[in-house]
């Protein structure tokens, strides 16, 4: 009990204050400022040089449009002789930062619902009627079972499926991709970014791209680099990947722009940087469900009023936009935030200097000594001596 109050009358009945001390010694005196040099490179360099931790920063606030073009034409058995513009390849027309360009597809024409035989599979393939389970609809079939093992072709036997006839068969992916030619499509790409702290705006059509330039231009990271229009096959092998090999599949492209812009300086020096890299990159040694497809249908009627449609299973490439950056500009708020801290962190050279005086060096019995002085409360010993 005696021991807790002589802890408690300590703490609250006496008080520390700092001495200063000058000691004179080549180790100490090296290693103190070497420590506020290195605090002190850190704080001008990296703080207020490299992070311009004087500014104030805001993030960006980003809208995007995308516009396709090009024309190719086509020559197949079952299409004949076609041509394909931007109404047929993308799908669907607006999307919100984000394009689709379809770059190949298999194609069922002229079906019509009805019964009709199953594509042959481990599940569908069948002897007798007992093999199939009628009013089965698994996840991959292409319609609802009748119950009934009905011909296939000359040799096999399939389930019967009440279904939208005939049915899709997706085994065989055409190659090269079907609209090979969309390697050289072009996209515009319209973005406009706003810093609302700043009341800062602009667009990746600078104000020196006239309309003759934009009708004329491709992007060209060495010779056209603020050039907002992009041709596709330029945008897939920037990332390191063939069009060709990604058309026929399908596949994610991220199109990247970056606006780091520091309003401390000219507003014409806020320019757009683009990069562009592939959002689903495939694991070689797990290649299961690569690429990127769906399905779409265009319904008519047939002469005698029956209800038709073509159904199409869609392979190509979509374009995501993705736009990002920060912009900063003095304010002296945290340029005095950034001063303040960086004058306590010199502190950090005096601290680490009495840990090595006063704990690691030979003679540190002898630098405690001179560092802590104990004093008596004076006029408690004033009255002492007049007791006395």
């Amino acid at each position: 009990m005696a021991g807790c109050c002589a802890v408690l009358g300590a703490f609250l009945f006496e008080y520390d204050t700092p001495r200063i001390v000058l000691i004179r010694s080549r180790k100490v005196g090296l290693m103190n400022r070497t420590v506020q040099l290195l605090i002190l490179v850190y704080v001008i360099g990296w703080v207020f040089v490299w992070e311009k931790g004087y500014q104030e920063t805001d993030s960006v606030v980003s809208s995007v449009t995308a516009k396709a073009k090009g024309v190719t034409m086509t020559n197949t058995s079952k299409l004949g002789l076609r041509i394909w513009d931007v109404a047929d390849y993308v799908i669907p027309a607006q999307e919100e930062n984000s394009v689709f360009i379809m770059t190949n597809m298999i194609i069922t024409m002229n079906q019509t619902q009805g019964l009709c035989p199953e594509i042959p599979d481990k599940t569908t393939v069948c002897e007798t009627d007992a093999n199939c389970t009628a009013g089965s609809a698994g996840t991959h079939s292409s319609g609802v079972a009748t119950g009934r093992c009905v011909s296939f072709n000359g040799t096999l036997k399939t389930c019967e499926v009440a279904a939208w006839c005939p049915v899709e068969s997706d085994t065989e992916l055409p190659k090269p991709a079907f609209l090979k030619a969309a390697e050289n499509f072009t996209l515009l790409i319209k973005n406009n970014i706003w810093y609302p702290k700043f009341n800062f705006s602009k667009r990746n059509i600078l104000p020196n791209i006239t309309t003759a330039y934009l009708k004329t231009c491709i992007y060209d990271a060495k010779t056209d680099p603020f050039c907002p229009i992009f041709r596709l096959g330029t945008i897939v092998e920037s990332a390191g990947h063939s069009f060709q090999d990604i058309a026929i599949e399908g596949g994610i492209m991220g199109i990247q722009i970056k606006w780091d812009c520091n309003l401390d300086r000219a507003a014409s020096l806020c320019l757009p940087r683009y990069s562009f890299r592939r959002l689903d990159t495939r694991d070689v040694d797990h290649n299961v469900s690569p690429g990127y497809n769906f399905r779409f249908a265009k319904y008519y009627s047939d002469p005698n009023g029956a209800e038709r449609r073509t159904l199409i299973k869609a392979y190509g490439i979509r374009f995501d936009i993705i736009v990002f950056g920060k912009a900063g500009k003095f304010d002296i708020i945290p340029t005095m935030i950034n001063i303040g801290s960086g004058l306590a962190l010199l502190g950090v050279a005096t601290v680490l200097c009495d840990v090595i005086v006063l704990y690691c060096m030979k003679k540190r019995y002898y630098y405690r000594e001179k560092k802590y002085k104990y004093v008596e409360d004076y006029e408690q010993g004033l009255g002492n001596q007049m007791d006395q």
